[in-house]
């Protein structure tokens, strides 16, 4: 077991999850950033792909950030014809999100690249690696209360 008090092991652990990140992250910001997009607006799309109708409201809640930081790079999406909003069939006040069909291609572009490094990873780590670290990813995303 890595004892994370040692400063060795806190900067292994830390130096690891950086360059893995940096190595998820790289492909899709190659690909997002030849069309004058950044990561942010991967966020948008994965989420709305994961969740199509997802009000404005329901991604905010999502990404945990504001109106404000949302606008800019939500209506860039909506300008590209990446997403396209909907008045809600049920409450004429909501707005309901979906890709188009060029952004529903982009967002597949982007989740193959993740996919084949995830898949990657797992043939050489193995399934019980790939099982601890789904429980590791999870655990580390709940949010304590305070």
């Amino acid at each position: 077991m890595i004892d994370l008090k040692k400063p060795t092991a806190q900067q292994t652990a830390m130096a690891a999850f950086f360059f893995a990140y940096q190595a998820f992250t790289a492909k899709p910001d190659e690909i997002l950033a030849r069309r004058g997009l950044s990561r942010v607006h991967h966020r948008i799309l994965f989420f709305i792909a994961q969740n199509p109708g997802l009000s404005v409201s329901e991604l905010l809640a999502y990404l945990e950030v504001s109106k404000q930081a949302l606008n800019i790079p939500l209506r860039q999406l909506l300008e590209m014809h990446l997403v396209h909003s909907a008045t809600a069939l049920n409450d004429k006040r909501k707005r309901e999100l979906g890709l188009t069909a060029e952004g529903a291609k982009l967002e597949q572009a982007l989740r193959k690249e993740q996919t084949r490094l995830l898949q990657r990873a797992l043939d050489s780590a193995g399934s019980e690696a790939m099982a601890g670290w789904l429980a590791f990813n999870q655990a580390l995303a709940q949010r304590p209360e305070h």
